[in-house]
């Protein structure tokens, strides 16, 4: 049973204030990109370039992410990528302000910076065993979790929206001072985090190291490490499956609204911000439910409801059944990603860790485009209900398959 301190201490409060800005400005630019977007241009091409434009990196940089994030400190990297990011919005901000911006510049800084998400995101995943002990990374990675809620969901997109009404340029510009303060705060953190290598929590944490040799090879080297490991394997497989069956209803789920359940756009906003609730909720519940359940059966029925649970909404198609399966699938995917956080920081050797993370994210980001992509093509042919089915017959699917291998692998494992 997993052990949990209480006390994280003051490195990770602030290693965790860091990412709390940096997620809030994530946030501010969901709402102020899309925005700026359709102010310069009226072609859904362009408008849809820039969003895209956000995403691509993770396809193009990520396992060049890993691979600098386990061959340089994670403080080092991280406090680079942000002020990298401050220059970007700096010259954007100036851009949009004397009136100067344009769709290319605009889609090219959305992918600037979306490369420097994924350099930060990558690094800091391999800080956390450096910050805490192994008995307090499930409560460390839920309290992550949910300040990544509050900044992308809860704050970030209406304090973007409203920055946005203010000034064009205004959302750009707080973002930019937002990482500037993160910058500050990384750079105050303990020098252990300046360079590879075990630090005071990451000894107690990994069930596996694999020596020097880890930090060698090259940026596949993650992916290789990870198709030999046969739970984080299935896990990373199932996870990714489910992420393209929730991308699949939900990527339809604003037409569902509408002509189901009679939501205008206001009704629909408020939806998606009660399912944020049931996020944060998950996030910091999830420490608790390890500790009394363990990563196997928590993982398990945390992988059935955020795929199965939409279902719902095929044989009750009602606002009230709607709150319910926003808020259950919120906080199942709040709890599934504090369990596989904490199981990946377990068992991937220090020196790969970045990699791992790196190509984990690659394939999770490829399965939820090509599941939104699915998910409207389903619903174009079958009705709109159609990818609600798709997502339970994937919950099946999944569940069983982690089931299988998670009960084969257990004995060598923390599940």
């Amino acid at each position: 049973m997993v052990e949990r301190s209480r006390s994280l201490g003051r490195p990770f409060w602030t290693f965790w204030g860091a990412a709390a800005l940096a997620n809030l400005g994530d946030g501010i630019r969901v709402a102020a990109f899309p925005l700026l977007a359709a102010a310069l241009s009226d072609d859904p091409v362009a408008v849809a370039g820039v969003a895209a434009a956000q995403f691509l990196p993770w396809l193009v940089a990520g396992l060049l992410a890993g691979a600098l994030a386990d061959r340089r400190g994670a403080r080092t990297v991280i406090a680079a990528a942000d002020a990298g990011r401050v220059v970007v919005l700096a010259v954007l901000t100036a851009a949009v302000a004397t009136g100067g911006a344009s769709i290319p510049l605009v889609v090219a800084a959305a992918f600037l910076l979306g490369v420097g998400e994924t350099v930060r995101d990558t690094a800091a995943q391999t800080a956390v065993p450096r910050l805490v002990t192994g008995a307090q990374l499930e409560k460390a990675n839920g309290r992550l979790v949910a300040g990544e809620i509050v900044g992308n969901e809860f704050l970030g997109p209406p304090v973007g929206a409203l920055l946005f009404v203010v000034g064009a340029a205004l959302p750009f510009a707080v973002n930019g001072a937002a990482l500037a303060l993160a910058v500050m705060l990384v750079l105050s953190l303990p020098l252990s985090l300046a360079r590879p290598g075990l630090g005071p929590g990451a000894a107690d944490a990994a069930v596996s190291t694999a020596g020097p040799a880890a930090a060698r090879g090259g940026a596949l080297a993650g992916l290789r490490w990870l198709v030999r490991q046969p739970l984080l394997r299935t896990l990373v497989v199932v996870g990714a499956a489910v992420a393209a069956a929730d991308s699949a209803w939900f990527a339809i789920f604003v037409l569902y609204a509408r002509e189901s359940l009679g939501l205008g756009a206001l009704g629909f906003g408020l939806l998606l911000a009660t399912g944020a609730a049931g996020g944060l909720a998950g996030s910091f519940a999830a420490d608790r439910l390890i500790a009394r359940f363990r990563h196997r059966h928590v993982l398990t029925w945390s992988l059935a409801t955020a795929a199965g649970v939409p279902l719902l909404l095929v044989v009750a198609p009602h606002r009230v059944a709607a709150v319910a399966v926003v808020v259950t699938t919120s906080a199942s995917f709040a709890v599934l990603n504090v369990a596989a956080l904490s199981i990946r920081h377990r068992l991937v050797p220090e020196g790969l860790l970045g990699r791992v993370v790196a190509a984990s994210r690659m394939l999770t980001f490829g399965c939820t485009a090509l599941g939104a992509l699915a998910g409207g093509a389903l619903a174009a042919r079958a009705g709109v209900e159609a990818p609600f089915l798709f997502s339970g017959a994937v919950a099946v699917i999944a569940t069983l398959a982690w089931w299988r291998s998670s009960h084969l692998a257990a004995p060598a494992g923390p599940a």
